[in-house]
């Protein structure tokens, strides 16, 4: 888990400490977790352009981006392609292929591509 340094004003700091008091939170990094998710979950835009700048810089791969973003990785794919990214393809590490796996085992095909693929293979 990351750590962060930083400030905030002293009212902040005041109802913070005062909901650690009150025992909605276990303490102020619990707090400041809630806040930070709850504003990622609130603002689709902002958690979308994170997942894109991140990527853009090579931090993360496509399915990182993916997950931060909360889409999957065809939607990520279009979202990084609108923003003028250019895709990196192949697997970055043993996770991002773990991730490729999981994803392809859960693809679901129908009947008439189940007779396609028969009738190439003929």
């Amino acid at each position: 888990m990351a750590r962060i340094t930083g400030s905030y004003p002293d009212d902040l700091d005041l109802l913070i400490e005062g909901a650690v008091e009150a025992g909605v939170f276990g303490g102020k990094s619990d707090a400041l977790r809630e806040f930070v998710r709850e504003y990622f979950e609130d603002h689709e835009n902002e958690r979308i352009a994170a997942a894109v700048a991140l990527y853009e810089r090579e931090r993360i791969t496509l399915g990182d981006a993916a997950r931060l973003a909360a889409v999957d990785r065809w939607t990520m794919r279009d979202i990084l392609r609108e923003h003028g990214v250019e895709l990196r393809f192949g697997l970055a590490d043993e996770d991002d292929a773990a991730y490729e796996v999981a994803a392809a085992s859960e693809l679901e095909f129908s009947d008439a591509d189940s007779e396609s693929e028969g009738t190439r293979s003929k």
